[in-house]
């Protein structure tokens, strides 16, 4: 089933670049890709490394990231990248739960091998078992914005189903090439585009942060073709000076994810000839579900499209019961893309499917020609004088005022209504509540508008580019406190 694309590149694209690190200047092709994977695996047998064994590693975006997970899918072992944006206590957590085998990192760190110690590791014979199917061989955190982060358990065969869902999807060649900025430790560093590609023999840039000139220059230079990023990241591109004159004219695509991308911000791209998609999944059933058109990217901007070729969706209610179209309801994912489970905590993953499919906890409705819209996730939902509030849906909403360019609605408690909403927006100027109530009158019943609005500069980020709604309901609780 499994099959090692590395080694198959190896042999055929030996020359073609297949790695680069712009800040080092550091280029790998396959065949080069192909040798320092075989060295390190062959460095980690020599330490006892064998199938289901974890190897943690704790570095910032770097070419190691991807040789590593290699060289331990050679030996059917579960790689683990690390989040170094953790607090101590929380590392110990995870690092007590995974039971490493190896704890590597970039820098000196207590507990960890730094990379070039380990570079002096002899090396054993490589074992010559094939990887199967349900092999676990790579295990990335949930980022923990809705609750206890989880080890989810990504296993060869939905690793590689999502890699032929992606190139399906995005209509992907051997001859395109992109940019890993998100963090290897979410799913976005490896599972958007990053180990698709290479499945491909494409060339893979790799950076360890986001700054939107650099993005803006790497496309230039290594003429990209595709670009993935959060809303946040796409808007910080288009207020740069250079955006106005910029013309990308190598991109065939940029595919939006994380949070909804205002039409705004969408058409800003479009005038330029790029196609800016919406795009949806998330760790545990990978990120590439839902595909669309450029044309029904035009013309349905508000959507994430449809599912995939080897993706299949049902929305549920919440008695579990199948709902129809234009009614909201859960959304559950079907399909080989499906992950093997959570690390040692079998009862959460089975809470999570419903019919052997995956509960995603994201709310959702789909038209009668079979467009799905996303309306918010089931445990953002709330309840403001009997009526239930999606968060989603608000923001959608607020999303269409020219002068919005992102924002976010969180709940906060009311002594009248239970509970109310506060809307935190970017954009130019600043809007107060009166001007946001008589916009969205049209658009939405007065029971959903939102009781505060605050004006932010910048929204405070996750390490995966996602908005942390934690800390903004805790700035909606001091306002209205306050």
């Amino acid at each position: 089933m499994w099959v090692d694309f590395i080694a198959y590149h190896g042999r055929y694209r030996t020359d073609h670049p297949a790695l680069i690190d712009p800040a080092s200047g550091r280029t790998l092709t396959y065949g080069a890709l192909d040798q320092a994977a075989n060295r390190w695996a062959a460095r980690f047998a020599s330490r006892g490394v064998g199938p289901g064994d974890r190897i943690v590693f704790l570095a910032k975006n770097c070419l190691e990231h991807l040789i590593f997970w290699i060289a331990c899918s050679r030996l059917r072992a579960i790689f683990v990248p690390l989040n170094f944006r953790l607090a101590s206590g929380e590392r110990d957590q995870q690092l007590n739960l995974i039971e490493a085998k190896i704890c590597l990192s970039q820098e000196e760190q207590t507990g960890f091998v730094p990379i070039e110690e380990a570079h002096n590791w002899s090396e054993s014979p490589l074992p010559p078992a094939a990887v199967q199917a349900d092999d676990p061989l790579l295990m990335l955190f949930t980022s923990g914005s809705t609750g206890q982060p989880k080890g989810v358990l990504l296993h060869a065969e939905m690793l590689l189903w999502n890699a032929i869902n992606t190139q399906t999807t995005w209509q992907l060649g051997e001859n395109d090439a992109s940019i890993i900025h998100t963090p290897f430790f979410h799913t976005g560093g490896y599972n958007v585009i990053g180990l698709p590609l290479l499945r491909l023999g494409g060339t893979l840039i790799v950076t360890d942060h986001f700054e939107p000139k650099s993005v803006m220059g790497a496309v230039d230079q290594y003429r990209l073709t595709f670009l993935f990023a959060v809303p946040t990241m796409f808007q910080m591109m288009a207020d740069q000076s250079e955006f106005a004159t910029w013309q990308p004219t190598s991109l065939r695509v940029c595919v939006s994810g994380g949070a909804p991308c205002p039409n705004s911000l969408i058409s800003q791209y479009r005038v330029k000839g790029i196609p800016l998609k919406q795009g949806y999944g998330l760790t545990e059933v990978g990120p590439n579900c839902f595909a669309m058109s450029d044309q029904e990217a035009l013309s349905r901007p508000d959507t994430i499209g449809r599912p995939a070729l080897h993706s299949q969706v049902q929305l549920i209610d919440d008695n579990d019961q199948p709902v129809g179209p234009n009614t909201i309801g859960e959304c559950v994912l079907f399909g080989p893309h499906v992950c093997q489970g959570y690390f040692r905590n079998e009862s959460a993953f089975q809470a999570s499917l419903w019919q052997g499919g995956f509960r995603t906890g994201d709310l959702m409705t789909v038209d009668d020609e079979g467009y799905f819209r996303v309306v918010g996730r089931k445990k953002d939902m709330f309840i403001s004088g009997g009526e239930n509030i999606y968060p989603g849906e608000v923001v959608a909403a607020l999303l269409q005022h020219p002068s919005i360019h992102a924002a976010v609605v969180v709940a906060v408690p009311h002594p009248t209504w239970g509970e109310v909403g506060c809307a935190f927006i970017q954009g130019p100027k600043p809007l107060n509540l009166a001007e946001i109530r008589d916009f969205l009158n049209p658009h939405l019943a007065r029971y959903k508008h939102p009781h505060q609005v605050i004006h932010l500069a910048e929204f405070p980020l996750l390490a995966n580019g996602k908005v942390d709604q934690h800390q903004l309901k805790k700035m909606a609780k001091q306002e209205e406190q306050g």
